[in-house]
């Protein structure tokens, strides 16, 4: 069942376009995805950390759909990609910080009026500038221009 689900492409409707949005929770800010292929897609995320006294982040992925339960317009989600954290350290000198991401979700589509919504939960490793593990959870919503 699980192969088939995984084998599977073009079981729910969005497979193309590129979509604008927003993203709340942790972290917050602009949202923007791209679909490169049916399945899959690359996203970015420009974004403040609130609970990490207000710093901003930069982040990119490449992900990949498929249909993980029998619902219409939906997909799972799983992906790699960096993230860029510009942060103050107490001191008032940067601290910025590079990772690895590896983010997974639920994606729904609907057709009118050409939205997305998502949610997502993203475990972080900070290679540089010391190893550090942290977590990004988050939702949001797209609007996609050319279908």
């Amino acid at each position: 069942m699980i192969l088939m689900a995984i084998s599977s492409t073009n079981l729910f409707s969005q497979t193309s376009g590129t979509g604008l949005g927003i993203m709340v929770g942790e972290p917050s800010g602009i949202s923007f995805k791209h679909w490169v292929a049916p399945n899959h897609a690359v996203d970015a995320g420009l974004a403040w950390l609130f609970a990490d006294n207000g710093n901003f982040q930069l982040h990119a992925d490449y992900l990949y759909h498929a249909n993980v339960f029998e619902l219409n317009n939906s997909a799972g989600y799983i992906g790699i990609g960096g993230r860029i954290m510009f942060r103050n350290s107490d001191k008032g000198e940067t601290d910025n910080r590079f990772g690895v991401r590896v983010p997974a979700g639920l994606n729904f589509y609907f057709p009118e009026p050409k939205l997305d919504v998502f949610i997502e939960i993203a475990p972080i490793l900070d290679l540089t500038p010391s190893s550090k593990f942290s977590i990004n959870g988050l939702a949001g919503v797209r609007y996609f221009f050319n279908q």
